[in-house]
């Protein structure tokens, strides 16, 4: 079993001003890897040609590596939900720090977004990276794609868009689109999903990227198609409290990985705001439980499959 290997946190110190331009001083956790070292970690595994390697960038962003090859998937890498809802209500604060600039990775083939939240699809990360990467192929719902477009402020044409019958592939990565619930399902007129998931195949892996869900009936039986080496699923739940659309819990999250016989599971959609997060103990107690393998993430930590496993 992949066992979870605990860290020490060191609190750093930021500055995030709110709408009456006062200031508040804000304990943040460190990434385990950020800016020049957390590059640096990329260009070292790159020659590796055997190994899937990838990056948890925070929330439910992840960086995906295969023979020189890199996918972005739902990169958030900016404070822009900081700075929206600085001083209301729902103030979104921070909790980690952020693992790297998005102008700085100008060394990637494709991105993908699996829905119209901000902290999924998120302009002021994803302009930055068209900036450096001309060619980059941006991958989002079909039903999303002309609001998608109008955020992104290009022609619909730049984007590639999914859909249940539709895959995409880019690169050494093929992405197929499954549904997603975040909390009900929803779709366009044309019955093309607002919320989806993605199957990603890449070399002879197969992953799975949730985006943001809860359990839904059909959900099992649509997954069940693949046998899924990787999953990268949400625990932060669901509270009514918070305002905001939920996911699965920690529970829900080792239990649908178990009902699939998924590989391993890699935590996420959690330290990035600190009024919709979860402790990860409660899915390392309840993996431990059910005996399911699973890797816990720092924020810029990597974890590699290699290809003799």
């Amino acid at each position: 079993m992949i066992k979870h290997q605990q860290s020490p946190n060191q609190s750093v110190f930021e500055l995030l001003p709110d709408s009456q331009e006062m200031v508040r001083l804000l304990p943040m956790k460190q990434a385990f890897l950020k800016d020049d070292a957390f590059l640096a970690d990329v260009a070292r595994v790159a020659k590796d040609r055997s190994s899937l390697n990838l990056w948890w960038l925070g929330q439910s962003g992840f960086l995906l590596q295969y023979q020189e090859q890199h996918l972005l998937i739902d990169p958030y890498l900016s404070d822009s939900l900081s700075h929206k809802y600085a001083g209301s209500d729902k103030p979104h604060i921070r909790m980690t720090e952020r693992v790297i600039a998005p102008e700085k990775l100008d060394f990637i083939d494709g991105v993908s977004s699996s829905h119209l939240h901000t902290d999924h699809l998120d302009s002021e990360t994803l302009v930055a990276l068209m900036e450096v990467n001309p060619k980059l192929k941006i991958i989002v719902p079909t039903a999303i794609i002309d609001l998608a477009s109008q955020r992104l402020e290009v022609d619909k044409s730049r984007l590639s868009d999914i859909n249940l019958k539709q895959s995409v592939t880019v690169g050494a990565f093929t992405l197929h689109g499954v549904r997603a619930a975040h909390e009900k399902l929803e779709y366009d007129q044309a019955g093309h999903p607002n919320f989806m998931g993605y199957i990603i195949q890449v070399g002879k892996f197969t992953l799975y990227h949730s985006g943001d869900t809860v359990l839904f009936d059909g959900l099992r039986d649509e997954l069940s198609k693949w046998k899924i080496d990787l999953a990268f699923l949400p625990i932060n739940g669901s509270d009514p409290a918070r305002d905001v659309a939920g996911n699965l819990s920690a529970s829900e999250a080792v239990k649908l990985a178990k009902d699939l016989t998924i590989g391993c599971v890699i935590p996420c959609h959690f330290d990035m705001f600190t009024f919709n997060t979860a402790s990860p103990e409660t899915f390392i107690d309840e993996a431990r439980k059910q005996g399911q393998a699973y890797k816990v993430l720092q924020n810029g930590e990597r974890f590699s499959l290699k290809g003799d496993d």
